[in-house]
């Protein structure tokens, strides 16, 4: 079953249940479906990596407006964005821990042979292919740089 297919089947429930707030986030969802189906090249068809892609990339603009909206003190908009993003996780893949990144990021240290912050390039090619979709850019960077460090 495709992810549209899944987002169809939910929004038919969220409306029967009068789930605004479900319903808001997958209508969102299938915003970037309809989005992605109609860039040049896609042929309307797209593939799972594309959607995971669109799904994370949702999910981190969420966490950057969530951290705005909490910074403001505006709650009424930082509790939208938690249930958007509670939404959206259902649809990405498990994410790893902070120590299972740290695990994995030393490991591809190890692998690559990297000594310094010199080779931090080297390992973030590496780490960001190996953990993509199940790890933040931004926490395997941060990893990355406290290992070599």
């Amino acid at each position: 079953m495709s992810l549209e297919q899944k987002i169809m089947g939910e929004m038919k429930e969220a409306m029967k249940s009068k789930n605004e707030a479900l319903l808001r986030s997958l209508r969102a969802i299938k915003a970037e479906i309809i989005k992605a189906k109609t860039e040049p090249g896609a042929n309307g068809e797209i593939d799972e990596a594309t959607e995971q892609k669109f799904l994370q990339k949702m999910m981190k603009q969420r966490k950057d407006s969530l951290e705005i909206f909490e910074k403001q003190g505006r709650e009424d908009l930082a509790v939208k964005e938690r249930e958007e993003m509670a939404v959206i996780e259902q649809f990405l893949p498990k994410q790893l821990s902070e120590e299972e990144i740290k695990t994995a990021v030393a490991q591809i240290i190890s692998e690559v042979g990297a000594q310094s912050a010199a080779d931090m390039g080297k390992v973030m090619g590496v780490a960001s292919k190996q953990l993509a979709g199940r790890a933040d850019g931004k926490t395997i960077s941060a990893m990355v740089k406290s290992l070599l460090g």
